[in-house]
């Protein structure tokens, strides 16, 4: 039975608008460059930045400051990979690109990668390739995504790479969940106590003190001091208020800026049992995407180049680009990457044997699986330990706050008798 596309009607061609779009970019020496490039699409632009010899890193509309976002909405990993393995099997059966990618988009449910899909196949038609119309939208393909299609469509084996892609991300998706129903029980219990701690501080104490102030009674020290401090928060939460609001906006400035990002992630990695799970998390990341890149037959210093950007920390970033410099001047991979410092030994052992044996993909890959399974044990741990901290420190709070009033009553009572 043959598949029949349905065939569409070229529309006529209009002369569209120059829109400003800021980038970053990787130059031929390995320095990211950043600047706007006017086009009349990112995918242009990004197009217009590779024949400058840039290798793109991130390409976006550039927008004023009253169009600004806390955070950006991304298109589900889900739809993407199931886009990725539709479109795998539609190059395999010999359909050409433009025709899968119509089909697909007309079976397409989620609105954010139904535009994405319709505004790519527009720039198919305006002569784009496909790395170059992906990269146009970052909020559903990352680099690594696109840095490997950039290498299927010159080597010809695109159907074959689209189906590496979709099960990295199915990989990706999986290690995802598992971190989330991890930290579903814990993040429940805290919340659950400061919504305790809330109630007890704004409802219930408060007509306490109305209670004990009417009786004019001596109160213990440890009532007193519970009182004092609901006094003070039920009387200055505005403060409290503006410093939480102070905070949230110094962490999304901070994390808007190169330095500030980099300060606060070199924080985040010397945090007691974060930094190990964030270190091992980025060690798992960074194994697997180079892995995929080398693979796909993408050349190591491009792959570098992306997988720093990919490690979405400012601290590795800065190390593994300084390891792509330094891989350029000749100096190996190996060797570089020891001196980081951010490499455990058993990654360090697995870069060098693979560096030396022509099977960094294949070790890389074994390295990527190892993480994976130390993320997933030292996850549990934490669970494991984070679960009754919270439970002792709920105990603390509210077995306080029973002693204070208890006490509080017990004093009274016994002022009573004596008079």
């Amino acid at each position: 039975m043959k598949l029949r596309l349905p065939r569409r009607t070229a529309k006529p061609a209009k002369e569209l608008p120059l829109v400003k779009y800021r980038f970053s970019a990787i130059d031929d020496t390995g320095k990211k460059v950043t600047g706007v490039e006017m086009a009349v699409s990112s995918g242009a632009a990004h197009l217009a930045l590779l024949q400058r010899g840039l290798q793109p890193q991130e390409v976006e509309e550039k927008t004023s400051w009253m169009k600004f976002e806390i955070t950006k909405k991304m298109v589900p990993r889900s739809d993407v990979m199931n886009f990725t393995r539709q479109l795998a099997v539609f190059m395999r059966a010999g359909i050409p690109i433009m025709e899968a990618m119509e089909v697909i988009v007309e079976e397409t449910q989620g609105k954010m990668l139904r535009r994405v899909l319709l505004q790519m196949i527009d720039g198919l038609r305006a002569g784009d390739t496909f790395a170059a119309v992906a990269a146009a939208h970052p909020d559903a393909f990352p680099n690594f995504y696109v840095g490997i299609l950039e290498s299927a469509e010159l080597t010809g084996n695109l159907d074959v790479v689209l189906n590496q892609l979709a099960d990295y991300i199915d990989r990706d998706m999986k290690a995802r969940q598992k971190i989330t129903s991890a930290l579903i029980y814990p993040v429940v219990v805290a919340l659950m106590s400061v919504v305790t701690v809330v109630i007890l501080a704004t409802f219930v104490l408060p007509r306490f003190v109305v209670f004990f102030k009417s009786l004019n009674a001596k109160l213990p020290l440890v009532t007193r001091m519970l009182m004092s401090g609901t006094s003070f928060f039920g009387h200055w939460w505005f403060v409290w208020a503006i410093l939480i609001i102070g905070v949230v906006a110094t962490f999304i400035s901070m994390r808007r800026s190169d330095k500030g990002r980099a300060i606060l992630d070199g924080w985040l990695l010397k945090l007691p049992v974060v930094g190990d799970l964030s270190q091992t998390a980025i060690l798992e990341r960074t194994c697997r995407i180079l892995s995929s890149m080398l693979r796909a037959g993408v050349d190591l210093p491009r792959s570098m180049a992306i997988t720093a950007d990919s490690a979405n920390n400012a601290v590795y970033y800065e190390a593994l680009t300084i390891v792509r410099e330094a891989m350029m001047e000749g100096q190996g991979l190996s060797a570089p990457i020891a001196r980081t410092g951010l490499f455990p030994g058993a990654a360090r052992q697995m870069f060098r044997v693979g560096e030396e044996t022509g099977t960094l993909d294949q070790q890389l890959e074994v390295a990527a699986g190892f993480y994976g399974h130390e993320l997933e044990t030292k996850l549990e741990r934490a669970t494991a330990l984070f679960e009754p901290a919270i439970i002792v420190f709920m105990g603390v709070v509210v077995g306080f706050v029973a002693v204070a009033l208890i006490s509080a009553m017990y004093g009274i009572y016994n002022q009573v008798n004596v008079h």
